[in-house]
């Protein structure tokens, strides 16, 4: 039996306390925030999204001020209702975590210089259909062609020496999602600006679209115990993305990262109200180098070693 599976649907009978936040039931604080932390967050997306559209802010410093205090938001409630307290990061994983971050930073913008100079910024600057067609439109394109990379990079041997190092760590917070190689990030983004920009969306459209992933991405990693119920099936949630992280290949489905629906609909959802990952990392970690260790990461897919131990799915 799964852990959390003790009972049915995954609730906990009042007056028992949480498993892994370690929450009481009865506490009126922590149950409201359980509760409310996702909706303000998407409410947080369409008023920024609102503004920036309707006084012209400039997305070049929209766009990183809100991710700002997207993080700022999620490291405080993974402190408030944490999943698990053992996942909350040490004194040297934050500074790990910081060099990571930046070079995260660094592979997004050079995929979009990449993308720029290749096909030009060629999407209109005023929308061409109505922006509330438009911008579902751009969200389901993006988040299609992510899945799909996303996916190749778990079952394609080349790209998951690259992508493997994302799932060094043994744990899943809002600090360790910037732990990535810093060419799979390339490549990934590169692909979904590509696609996006070849379609030829408006900068409205994808401002907004672009707010909302940045939210998505940071919010499923952290380690906050927060439970959406049937909006899982829409959209994707911490609680998908901590199996994504498990070292049990046989529930790893959920490769994306905001829409839930291509999971369904390629068959990779495993989520069910309750069910929690015994672990999660690389089933061999010895197969990719430790988190700490940044040169040997970034130099990881050109060395020789043994096939990793999460063997792609």
């Amino acid at each position: 039996m799964d852990r959390g599976e003790r009972f049915a649907e995954g609730e906990i009978p009042s007056g028992l306390p949480a498993v892994h936040g370690k929450r009481s039931a009865g506490n009126a604080l922590t149950s409201v925030l359980c509760v409310a932390a996702y909706p303000f967050l998407l409410l947080a997306v369409v008023a920024v999204g609102a503004a920036a559209l309707s006084l012209n802010w400039d997305p070049a410093w929209v766009s990183p001020i809100f991710l700002i205090g997207t993080l700022t938001y999620l490291a405080a409630l993974e402190r408030l209702i944490p999943y698990d307290r053992e996942w909350h990061p040490e004194l040297d994983e934050w500074r790990w975590y910081g060099v990571y971050f930046f070079l995260t930073m660094a592979g997004s913008a050079m995929a979009q210089l990449l993308v720029t100079s290749a096909v030009g910024w060629i999407s209109p600057p005023e929308p061409e259909h109505q922006l509330w067609a438009e911008i579902p439109a751009a969200l389901l394109v993006g988040s299609l062609v992510s899945y799909l990379v996303h996916r190749l990079s778990h079952n394609n041997a080349v790209l998951w020496r690259l992508h493997g190092v994302h799932h060094v760590p043994q744990k899943v917070n809002v600090a360790n999602n910037g732990v990535n190689h810093v060419l799979d990030i390339m490549l990934a983004q590169g692909l979904v600006q590509l696609a996006l920009a070849l379609v030829g969306f408006s900068r409205p459209a994808l401002l907004v679209v672009g707010l909302f992933v940045a939210a998505q991405g940071y919010f499923v990693h952290a380690n906050i115990d927060v439970r959406i119920g049937r909006l899982n099936h829409l959209l994707v949630s911490p609680e998908q993305h901590r199996l994504h992280h498990s070292t049990d290949l046989s529930e790893a489905g959920h490769y994306g990262s905001d829409l839930s629906c291509w999971d369904h609909f390629f068959g990779s959802f495993t989520w069910r109200p309750g069910r929690e990952p015994a672990s999660v990392g690389l089933g061999d970690p010895a197969s990719f180098p430790g988190t700490g260790e940044f040169v040997a990461s970034l130099l990881h897919p050109w060395q020789r070693r043994p096939d990793s131990g999460r063997v792609p799915n």
